[in-house]
């Protein structure tokens, strides 16, 4: 944790140099790329088109309640107006029969401003596997939800996707460049505040010694 206090600017421009310096150092530490904690585990694999047999950008694997859930996406990496697709398995443990419902799926925006799921589609079983389609028209980042019921318990798969390349800054690095620069503006006024106080107190005693 870093601790600088005010006091410190009275030491000159050295002291506003190694203020500003740390600051930097700490707008630099928060704009190296962190890994976002998800409910699911993603492998990423090569380019492909949505047809291809190849390996997916993301094979997602994640248990819920009885189910063993598998979720494939293609193409390996999603651009705004490209067509891609899911490929959900859905197996029963122990047994590993398919289940055999129909999967809602929706897809909201994945930030800390969360928008209205709409919804993709539904779908149902087809030679074992659950595909659902997609389009963005937007680059950024997405919750992929696929919903469904099974004797009367309601399940809820969640992955993320990514569409696009991803921005050079994001909503938290937005935030603590701003709070950098806010604090970098206060203690350079801080600092031109106590050098003029300064050369007034030198004023005011220049002029009381010349009194009589």
């Amino acid at each position: 944790m870093i601790d600088i206090s005010f006091s410190q600017v009275t030491k000159g421009k050295a002291g506003l140099a190694k203020i500003i310096a740390v600051l930097s150092f700490s707008f630099i530490t928060f704009l190296i790329p962190v890994a976002e904690a998800h409910h699911v585990l993603g492998r990423p694999a090569y380019s492909l088109n949505e047809d291809s047999n190849t390996p997916p950008s993301m094979n997602i694997e994640t248990l819920i309640g009885k189910f063993f859930v598998t979720a494939m996406v293609y193409p390996a990496f999603p651009k705004p107006e490209e067509a891609g697709r899911i490929n959900l398995y859905v197996t029963r443990l122990g047994s590993k029969q398919p289940l055999n419902a129909d999967i809602e799926f929706s897809v909201r925006n994945d930030g800390w401003f969360n928008s209205k799921p709409e919804q993709l589609g539904a779908q149902v079983l087809d030679d074992n596997v659950y595909r659902q389609a997609f389009r963005f028209h937007q680059r950024g980042d997405y919750i992929i939800s696929a919903s469904f019921w099974d004797k009367g318990e309601h399940y809820i798969i969640d992955f993320p996707l990514r569409v696009g390349e991803p921005l050079p800054i994001g909503p938290l690095g937005i935030i603590v460049t701003l709070v950098l620069l806010l604090l970098i503006v206060v203690t350079m006024v801080q600092h031109k505040k106590i050098r003029r106080n300064k050369a007034r107190d030198e004023v005011s005693t220049r002029a009381n010694s010349q009194l009589p």
